[in-house]
């Protein structure tokens, strides 16, 4: 995996879903540690899903000092994102999808996304979804993976880089504590068990 140049990406710039303005990547983890959550598409019924995971840790990243950052690569589905309430953090949009860039989160095309968005990985992800009431939708970039991005507070290090393979994967919450080295009484979603077209939680 290539090395992250912190001060190279802190550079980039991010625009405030809540204020419009645009802000320096490094100013997220200036003053306390992040957690940076990349998604694919806010319309994504899987990226959904996995923001509402990721959630789950806010109180006690909160509590620990930690910031909690939503990043998307596009405006299109934002609002539908924000009312349906998925992601406890603060959000941003990366328009020009240079951070994606830089972090490696790559691209599908037209022929490779349609059987990683098949995959089993990513049924089971989108039934667990599904149960919970989750949906989405196919609006906006489709082509575009995501990850996730941990940072010691004032850039210090990158405490975990995480780059989608399929677009099913997601850092287990487990991982994402450890990588910041505090504790936490939340249970993961348990994923839902498939046979074909019939799944149970």
């Amino acid at each position: 995996m290539a090395k992250i140049d912190l001060d190279k990406i802190g550079k980039n710039l991010l625009k405030s879903a809540e204020t419009g303005e645009n802000v320096e990547l490094q100013s997220l983890w200036q003053d306390q540690p992040a957690v940076l959550f990349f998604l694919r598409r806010f319309g994504c019924q899987v990226c959904r899903w996995m923001a509402l995971e990721v959630s789950k840790l806010e109180p006690d990243l909160r509590a620990s000092g930690v910031a909690l950052v939503g990043v998307g690569p596009e405006e299109l589905g934002l609002k539908e994102f924000k009312e349906g309430e998925y992601f406890k953090g603060s959000i941003y949009m990366d328009v020009e999808k240079k951070t994606y860039k830089d972090l490696g989160f790559k691209r599908y095309t037209a022929i490779s996304v349609v059987p990683a968005a098949m995959a089993k990985k990513v049924r089971d992800v989108a039934a667990k979804a599904k149960a919970g009431g989750i949906q989405g939708n196919f609006s906006g970039d489709l082509l575009q993976s995501g990850g996730m991005l941990i940072v010691a507070k004032g850039g210090e290090k990158v405490l975990l880089h995480f780059i989608q393979d399929s677009p099913g994967d997601h850092v287990p919450l487990e991982d994402i504590t450890k990588a910041l080295g505090i504790s936490t009484q939340v249970k993961a979603g348990e994923k839902p068990v498939c046979n074909d077209d019939v799944c149970t939680r």
